[in-house]
């Protein structure tokens, strides 16, 4: 399969991808909204919080490492052997679902009965929960491999309208059960390549620790009380929003495309070049994009941030920290988009050597994320949270950014140039940022509707002629897409 082709089926998978989250966060937003109004904010922080860390550590820990490993290389390969090294991830779940289930019982503050009734069974389903979803494992990295996207969206599509119909119900009807409510709706739901395994599951549990770091600080130090980590999650979660809409799957998506167009072993000028040359444009596109995207949401959130928590969470969102704690993370997100892309092309590229040696990086990255969360969040509240995830997304990105300028010393492609803006475009950006302000100060948020739809309306019209300015200025960026949204389906027509 050849490198054009591999491109058109990520950028197929991509898309795809994209269309599934819109439809799973939509669906998410909604449900979050509506439990606010019947659940406490409690109960909310020990689910999403407390719980949904044992459910996604058990996941990380068991089958990171192997889908990093077995989605590298071409589709030419021993599917037997791969595939019993992926039936490892089962046995893998029930023994880090029985482990962290005891340090979740055993060793951490147990939630008051009468505030979070239920906790035990809570921690028991979504453990299992956890060890149910590793049995498809295999099902999941054929689909992914082999770039199945109706196969994929299907499936998670159904599970999550499944789990989010199943809560509706029980919130509804049974709203004294709990815990139980999330709990139940959680439930329905070759050598080479073994060592390659191992180095990818050191490195992914350093990872787990930066990008869950501030939940275990919460929940191992007790820094915030649980109506306070319920508001800091709602927020993550409303923050992090469209990050999960765009960058997510693009990152997955393109990861599978450079790990079957490189090859790790070897450098990229002994590489053929037209494959290199061609992961040297996606990346530059990449990088665009995700700039593009994060600085949009930095630069518009900032003053939108309170409408949109009272909009959606009332007063107990929008007064307090929760305005604060929103902007803070705009910022977050743009350095969340470009580290997403420049950790795919990194992950994809790296030489087994180069991985073990990255992982004394994430060690030393692991240690002082921790350290500083807990001290910031001590000096600061829950906003030290996202402080101390910015210092981590940008040591990281460092760490990629030199990654791939050496990876690319010795040819003529410079994709790290995606990076650079127009002034014209800065220039869009920084007016608009100003203009949002001074509307938010004159319309935003006690002047009643009328004033607020005025005051939306002036931030659609600054973003319109920004993305307007962007079309103009980033035609590169603009062929790109326009191009491979074209290549799925001229491939479809000659398969």
């Amino acid at each position: 399969m050849g490198s054009q082709e591999v491109l058109g089926q990520a950028a197929r998978l991509a898309s795809s991808g994209l269309l599934l989250q819109v439809v799973f966060r939509l669906i998410t937003f909604v449900l979050n909204a509506f439990i606010l109004r019947f659940l406490s904010k409690e109960i909310v922080g020990v689910v999403n919080v407390r719980l949904t860390l044992l459910y996604s550590t058990t996941l990380f820990l068991a089958r990171e490492a192997f889908r990093r490993a077995c989605l590298s290389g071409s589709t030419q390969r021993d599917w037997s052997q791969t595939l019993n090294l992926l039936w490892l991830t089962a046995p893998l779940g029930v023994f880090w679902s029985l482990f962290l289930g005891w340090v979740w019982l055993q060793l951490l503050e147990v939630p008051d009965p009468n505030v979070a009734p239920h906790y035990a069974a809570g921690v028991v389903l979504f453990g299992l929960s956890a060890v149910v979803e590793l049995l498809g494992e295999p099902l999941w990295f054929l689909a992914q491999a082999h770039m199945f996207v109706k196969l994929k969206v299907i499936a998670e599509s159904l599970s999550v309208i499944l789990k989010s119909v199943l809560t509706v119900f029980l919130v509804l009807w049974l709203p004294h059960w709990g815990l139980y409510i999330f709990s139940l709706a959680q439930a329905f739901i070759n050598w080479k390549e073994a060592k390659l395994t191992w180095s990818f599951f050191k490195q992914s549990f350093l990872k787990q620790i930066l990008t869950e770091g501030e939940r275990y600080v919460m929940t191992f130090l007790n820094v915030l009380n649980f109506g306070d980590q319920g508001v800091y999650d709602i927020v993550n979660n409303l923050g992090s929003l469209v990050a999960r809409l765009i960058f997510q799957p693009i990152e997955e998506s393109f990861y599978v495309f450079f790990a079957k167009v490189l090859e790790r072993e070897k450098d990229a000028t002994l590489q053929k070049q037209e494959d290199v040359a061609v992961a040297a444009a996606v990346l530059e596109s990449l990088l665009k994009l995700a700039l593009l995207s994060g600085l949009t949401i930095t630069v518009f959130g900032f003053a939108y941030s309170q409408l949109a928590l009272d909009i959606y969470g009332g007063a107990m969102l929008s007064s307090g920290s929760g305005p604060v704690l929103l902007r803070s993370y705009c910022l977050y997100v743009l350095l969340l988009a470009i580290n997403g892309v420049t950790e795919c092309f990194t992950f994809a590229a790296m030489s087994k050597e180069e991985v073990d040696r990255y992982n004394f990086v994430m060690l030393a990255l692991s240690s002082s994320f921790l350290v500083l969360s807990y001290l910031l969040t001590r000096w600061c509240g829950s906003v030290g949270f996202i402080l101390a995830n910015c210092f981590n997304m940008g040591i990281r990105i460092t760490q990629s950014l030199c990654f791939i300028h050496r990876y690319y010393r010795r040819s003529p492609h410079r994709p790290l140039a995606g990076l650079r803006l127009s002034p014209v475009l800065l220039g869009a950006f920084a007016l608009s940022g100003g203009v949002t302000a001074v509307s938010e100060v004159f319309l935003c948020c006690e002047r009643g509707w009328p004033a607020r739809l005025a005051h939306i309306a002036l931030g659609a019209f600054c973003l319109g002629a920004t993305l307007g300015t962007a079309f103009l200025t980033e035609t590169k960026l603009v062929h790109f897409l326009r191009t491979q949204l074209g290549v799925p389906r001229r491939i479809e027509k000659t398969t």
